[in-house]
């Protein structure tokens, strides 16, 4: 086993309870963490054995800019299922969603969420 991660990823879209979210939209950041298991030994160096990064960041982009979701979690669990289905050399997967403006009374960074796939 090894660990592909693809750190802060990001897109812009219009995730979130409020409509103001959903009317201005932000940027929101994902990390994958991916568990793989090759199909054969890395030493034959084949990129059909392995995740292909930019295919799996056309994934997450795909379904981060696509219809909107109320909850990151909902959104990180979407994405973990997404590119486990994909690439069935994914044992489990990893991910975090960053979202920059979450609206609370208060001055934060971030709000984040990981939720990983299978449990």
């Amino acid at each position: 086993m090894y660990v592909i991660r693809m750190k802060n990823c990001a897109f812009f879209a219009r995730h979130g309870v409020l409509d103001e979210e959903e009317t201005l939209g932000q940027r929101f950041y994902v990390d994958a963490e991916l568990t793989v298991d090759p199909s054969r030994p890395l030493t034959e160096d084949s990129i059909e054995d392995t995740v292909n990064y930019g295919v799996a960041f056309a994934v997450i982009e795909k379904i981060v800019t696509g219809h909107r979701r109320f909850l990151i979690e909902a959104l990180a669990l979407e994405v973990a299922k997404a590119l486990t289905a994909r690439f069935s050399q994914i044992k489990k997967a990893a991910i975090t969603v960053r979202k920059p403006n979450a609206p609370v009374p208060g001055v934060l960074d971030y709000v984040e969420v990981t939720v990983v796939w299978p449990e």
